[in-house]
């Protein structure tokens, strides 16, 4: 009997929310009881490296958090999160080009509760909202269960197609014009791309013409191997608009660039969105752990927090050109990707011989099957896709780079190259 029928017979499957009433989870994360196979390599979690994480510089943070600020850490916190972590964010932001106070910020359980939050406050059923895709997953799944339209708007290799978002919006279909607009601009997940500037500043003159909310989740941003920083979309709406009248909200995290395990986000918005957003977390969380928030702000103000960064960016630069020229190597011609200039992922689409063009599908599910038994796991393309639109997956996939060592990945990708050569005979 599976899960689902032993659910259907308990004595509270007639209470549950028609939304629950039969769940589907993130398709990354039942990819889980893959790894526990012997000798599998991953490319498919979006996780940093064990290697690069600062534990002894944690430390310090968590014993200064504790012998510094007992009271304050052990206590619960303000709803906004702890003021000594919003300065510090405010000046994390200063290096990111992002003028910000204490006061436009509120700090949230990762920038994943941060988009939850905005749904709740924002977005009710049947309200479009607007979705670069391929898309993060865990953003489909938090609008389908707020019940939400999810429309997609195209990407290319820079990222969210603006021009045709501004041509989708000339000849808006839909009864309710839309709500907000997800993007994650800087080396986004999955693709990997970076959005230029001039699609910057044209993606905010849209949300100011239809009057929509522009989200732009930046967990990725300071993971950059090369050429200089774009600007952010919320300091171009600043620009472009004021503070009083920008459309952007800056979502962002510690995850990536310190450790996940902190569970620190943070949030950028007007006065007025921020408040909303506050009453919503006291409902979820009343707080996000003021432990983990003074562990963070005194690890911001050590000083380790650069040099931890640049080691980083070093390191997943040499894993990414492991992978690039690894799938290059093992896969030729039968592959097509765009080497990114920072973050964790790679975008791939293989293209079958002519003979198996017919049903990229079925053959999607062969290489799956095949990569496993070659010992080798990544994430389909369809897991980025809403599902009325998952058959635009294709022959694509998200590979991590961020995770394995170079030897890792080279092992990986020729494995990779097995599965292939095996679903095409």
């Amino acid at each position: 009997m599976s899960t689902a029928d032993q659910g259907a017979s308990s004595p509270t499957a007639h209470l549950f929310n028609p939304l629950f009433a039969q769940p589907e989870g993130s398709p990354i994360r039942e990819l889980f009881p893959y790894l526990s196979r012997p000798g599998m390599l991953s490319l498919a979690g979006g996780y940093p490296s064990p290697s690069l994480f600062d534990a002894e510089g944690l430390q310090q943070a968590a014993m200064a958090a504790l012998q510094q600020d007992a009271a304050t850490s052990l206590q619960y916190g303000a709803s906004e999160g702890q003021l000594a972590l919003r300065e510090a964010l405010a000046a994390l932001c200063a290096t990111r080009g992002i003028a910000c106070t204490p006061a436009d910020m509120i700090v949230t359980t990762g920038s994943q509760q941060a988009f939850d939050l905005l749904v709740k406050v924002l977005v009710e059923p049947g309200d479009p909202v607007l979705v670069e895709v391929p898309a993060y997953p865990a953003t489909l799944q938090t609008l389908k269960l707020a019940q939400a339209q999810v429309v997609a708007v195209p990407t290319d290799e820079q990222g969210l197609d603006t021009e045709a978002l501004a041509r989708l919006l000339a000849q808006w279909p839909h009864a309710r014009a839309p709500k907000m607009l997800y993007t994650v601009p800087n080396f986004s997940n999955p693709g990997g791309t970076l959005l230029p500037a001039a699609r910057r500043t044209a993606l905010v003159e849209l949300a100011r013409q239809h009057g929509f909310v522009i989200v732009e989740d930046d967990p990725y941003g300071e993971l950059r191997f090369a050429g200089q920083r774009e600007p952010s979309i919320y300091e171009t709406g600043l620009a472009l608009c004021g503070a009083q009248a920008n459309p952007v909200v800056y979502l962002s995290s510690l995850s990536k660039t310190v450790a996940p395990a902190l569970r620190i986000g943070w949030m950028l918005a007007d006065a007025q969105l921020l408040r909303r957003c506050t009453i919503a977390k006291q409902t979820a969380d009343l707080c996000t752990s003021p432990l983990a928030q003074m562990i963070a702000a005194h690890y911001l103000r050590s000083g380790r927090y650069a040099p931890q960064l640049a080691q980083a960016c070093a390191e997943y630069a040499a894993r990414m050109d492991a992978l690039c020229s690894g799938m290059q190597s093992a896969l030729g011609d039968q592959i097509r990707f765009v080497r990114p200039a920072g973050g964790m992922f790679v975008w791939a689409r293989l293209l079958p011989p002519q003979r198996l063009a017919g049903d990229s599908q079925a053959l999607a599910r062969a290489l799956f099957t095949a990569a496993v038994e070659q010992g080798v796991l990544y994430v389909p393309g369809k897991a980025f896709f809403p599902a009325d639109a998952a058959d635009k997956a294709g022959l694509c996939m998200r590979l991590s780079y961020a995770a394995p060592t170079v030897p890792q990945i080279t092992e990986a990708v020729a494995r990779l190259g097995r599965a292939w050569g095996q679903a095409v005979s």
